[in-house]
């Protein structure tokens, strides 16, 4: 029987700002990567995703980030490896104390945005976010993109990893995700996600966009909660691997 985990972003709406539908996502996703306050996401907002978690049974993830409201998260940045570490446990800390507070535990930490794709390739800010997750909590896993650097860099320095694929995304040939500023980089036909997504499980290789095929080795999909359509691409998702015998589960219930 094949089983995978299917993620999203949670927890982003911040005081009378709101961004995506948190309730209607945790009725179909398996993990929740939930804000933790730098990128975006306020305490009671926070606390309120990671109840409406817990009561589904979803496994809660910290999604740490650069500090960066006011560009969500997406702006590249040079943070040296002390200033990262210590926002990494700040971050994770928090999160801790709310699941606490909410009666569960965070399992595995997946970095937002820019710092999640600059630590795919960039050893030193990777190391930084490593250290920082082994100084608060070594059982963590991290997640991370399929086939970067950094996965291996996570297992070298003793942490798990799971490795992440995205349903909404379109690929290079080698592999990366297309950039956003490149046409044709998010996906909105749920059709056609569900059916790549499948083709995912089922035989770890995608289509590239220049049509060509590619090997990825993932472990749990993530379908971006504030993306248009964001509930009815995963609930597709979802469906289609209902309809074809496919267990959707959280990698930490594994």
């Amino acid at each position: 029987m094949i089983a995978i985990d299917l993620n999203s972003d949670l927890g982003e709406s911040y005081g009378a700002w709101s961004m995506g539908d948190d309730a209607a996502m945790l009725a179909i996703v398996s993990s929740a990567n939930v804000a933790c306050g730098f990128h975006a996401g306020d305490p009671l907002g926070i606390l309120n995703t990671v109840r409406a978690a817990a009561e589904k049974g979803v496994s809660i993830g910290a999604h740490v980030s650069y500090p960066d409201r006011v560009g969500f998260g997406r702006r590249d940045m040079d943070v040296a490896s002390n200033d990262l570490t210590a926002d990494v446990i700040y971050q994770i800390g928090a999160l801790k104390g709310i699941a606490a507070a909410a009666g569960v535990t965070v399992g595995y930490v997946k970095p937002h945005g820019a710092l999640y794709n600059r630590i795919a390739h960039d050893p030193k800010q990777g190391q930084a976010v490593i250290d920082g997750i082994k100084a608060i909590d070594s059982s963590l896993v991290l997640m991370g993109l399929a086939n970067a650097p950094i996965l291996k860099l996570a297992r070298d320095s003793g942490l798990r990893t799971v490795a992440e694929a995205f349903a909404d995304r379109a690929y290079a040939p080698d592999g990366q995700l297309v950039s956003r500023r490149e046409p044709g980089a998010v996906l909105h036909d749920t059709r056609l996600i569900a059916h790549r997504m499948l083709q995912l499980a089922r035989e770890g290789t995608l289509e590239a966009i220049d049509g060509s095929t590619i090997k990825i080795d993932a472990q749990s999909i993530c379908v971006h909660g504030d993306s248009p359509g964001a509930v009815a691409i995963a609930k597709a998702i979802r469906q289609a691997f209902e309809a074809d015998g496919i267990t959707v589960r959280s990698f930490l219930s594994a």
